[in-house]
């Protein structure tokens, strides 16, 4: 889990902190939120604007050579503003800009910038384009919508290519064949195109899906369907850049390819019981093991040699609690970054809940995660042992 979170936490504290926070959530929320705007013209188009609001609190443990216990802190993880529309029938746009993480670890104002800017053309369902800056067609998790998570987030760098990360900038064909059940992916994109890389190459990435049941027809996915489809769908996914970083940095030579693979499955079902949601991956990142170079590229990410996978699941009870739907959920989450120190390799599980008081439009999840390294980095607080409580409000108008 290689990331900039701390260590061991204080149990006892986060627990209080995690009621704290949602006592205080719970006591604003008193109305449904409703769809934003769709304005009409001409015959045929229309834009609808839309704003998505993600409200986390969380508590987390630290320990340094000196001092241990936690923190506590709330921010925006996500902040954004979406336009989207249609031209006519076979023309549309979606723009959504955001100013995620504001106020987290003490940086506020974040800029305001274009996390997607595309236009899609739809010439038939077999036939799609989307043009533009959108998301990555690899893993299933970083294509489910970030506001229709099943667990709290998505994996913390797992879903992510190295390049790229969630989104990119080029053109993708997808489309839906046999009733839906079959569905596929192709894009070309930028990929690594920064200044150290050997070539600037396209990026290459197929992904293709099969739907059992009801099929999922859309370039992205859901999270949860909350009791609404039965679900069982299986992908798969290959992604290649050709010489995108160098063996040697130094002397600028042997050129390494990068290619990564991905395997998924979700599965979803409503019965008289309750709703019950099951998914997983598995995924591998190589870049010719250039991390473990002569001389590394700085620029190179620590994830290029990054192989794991996650499986999580819930479960959704059949009636209302109060005033709204009550879903518990768990996750699972195995990282190995493949480097020589061994740092950064380790376990993530975690509990929690979604309480939907209007579906994915006004909800409050709370999340208690236990994270383990397998090697203890002494030199770095952030690879160390942790405990982490969030408490998130998500509100979309």
């Amino acid at each position: 889990m290689m990331n900039t979170k701390t260590n061991e936490k204080n149990n006892s504290h986060a627990g209080l902190c995690l009621v704290q926070i949602g006592a205080l959530l719970l006591a604003g929320l008193s109305t449904s939120a409703q769809a934003g705007p769709t304005i009409p013209f001409n015959n045929d188009g229309f834009v609808t604007i839309s704003y998505l609001l993600q409200v986390w609190g969380q508590n987390r443990g630290y320990t340094s050579p000196t001092d241990s216990g936690s923190t506590s802190q709330f921010f925006l993880r996500r902040n954004r503003l979406l336009f989207s529309g249609q031209l006519n029938d076979y023309v549309g746009f979606y723009v959504q800009t955001d100013a995620g993480n504001d106020g987290m670890a003490g940086a506020t104002d974040k800029s305001i910038f274009y996390r997607d800017a595309y236009i899609t053309m739809d010439y038939t369902d077999s036939i799609r384009f989307i043009v533009g800056r959108f998301k990555n067609t690899f893993t299933r998790e970083n294509l489910e919508g970030c506001f229709d998570p099943l667990t709290m987030d998505r994996a913390e760098w797992l879903a992510y290519t190295p390049w790229g990360g969630t989104r990119d900038t080029g053109v993708a064909m997808w489309g839906n064949l046999d009733n839906a059940k079959f569905h596929y992916q192709l894009m070309v994109a930028n990929g690594r195109n920064d200044v150290n890389a050997p070539k600037k190459t396209p990026r290459y990435t197929a992904r293709v899906t099969w739907s059992f049941f009801d099929p999922e027809a859309d370039y992205g996915y859901l999270g949860t369907y909350l009791g609404t489809k039965k679900v069982l769908t299986v992908g798969i996914a290959g992604d290649y850049q050709s010489s995108v970083a160098y063996s040697d940095f130094l002397s600028r030579t042997n050129p390494q390819d990068y290619k990564a693979s991905t395997v998924d499955f979700f599965y979803e079902q409503p019965f008289s019981s309750g709703t019950y949601t099951l998914s997983g991956a598995a995924m591998r990142y190589r870049t010719g093991n250039a991390i473990n170079g002569t001389s590394v590229d700085p620029l190179l990410p620590q994830t290029s040699e990054l192989g794991g996978g996650y499986l999580k699941g819930a479960y959704m009870l059949p009636n209302k609690v109060g005033i709204g739907r009550l879903q518990f959920f768990g996750r699972v989450e195995k990282s190995d970054y493949h480097l020589t120190s061994g740092y950064g390799n380790g376990k993530w599980d975690s509990i929690g809940a979604n309480y939907y008081i209007d579906g994915q439009k006004l909800k409050v999840t709370g999340e208690f995660a236990k994270i383990k390294f397998d090697k203890q980095n002494p030199n770095d607080p952030s690879q160390r042992d942790y405990n982490q409580a969030t408490v998130g409000l998500q509100f979309e108008f």
